[in-house]
């Protein structure tokens, strides 16, 4: 499609909102890919904004409130994720210290590390790799993942 209506692009933004969430960024993308021109893309998306289907931090935040809850995720995954979905900066270090405050997802992390690893030996060197690997996946600092490896897990 070359040019196109402002109307055919909000019809096509909302077609993609109706599969799921999409950041601004996100929507950007799809409708510069579907052959819009900027000069349709930014009122459709400014209209979009108006009518509070396109919010970067609603999305932001339910993104990521997924992402911890379900997946347990870190905060260095989220906040590539979120990046990558074309969050601003600002907005992804509230969500980020909305998410995980001070402590950094501390209790999160010890938690997922408990529920995986139970009655696994940490004090073995192959298991221990195993537990920081799978803590690193999950977007743990490692400042993180040290600390909680210290202190003694449930099962002790």
């Amino acid at each position: 499609m070359s040019g196109g209506s402002q109307e055919e692009a909000l019809k096509r933004a909302l077609k993609f909102l109706s599969y799921r969430a999409r950041s601004e960024a996100e929507l950007r993308t799809k409708l510069t890919q579907s052959g819009f021109p900027l000069k349709i893309i930014e009122p459709t998306l400014e209209k979009l904004r108006s009518l509070n289907l396109v919010n970067d931090e609603n999305f932001a935040r339910n993104f990521a409130l997924g992402r911890v809850e379900d997946r347990g995720y870190g905060p260095l995954r989220l906040e590539r994720e979120l990046r990558q979905k074309g969050i601003a900066k600002s907005i992804v270090s509230r969500i980020l210290e909305e998410a995980f405050g001070k402590q950094e997802g501390k209790e999160r992390a010890k938690t997922l590390l408990e529920k995986r690893f139970r009655g696994k030996n940490l004090s073995d060197a192959k298991v221990l790799h195993r537990a920081v690997s799978f803590l690193r996946r999950r977007g743990y600092r490692d400042s993180v993942i040290a600390e909680i490896l210290r202190q003694p897990l449930g099962d002790d």
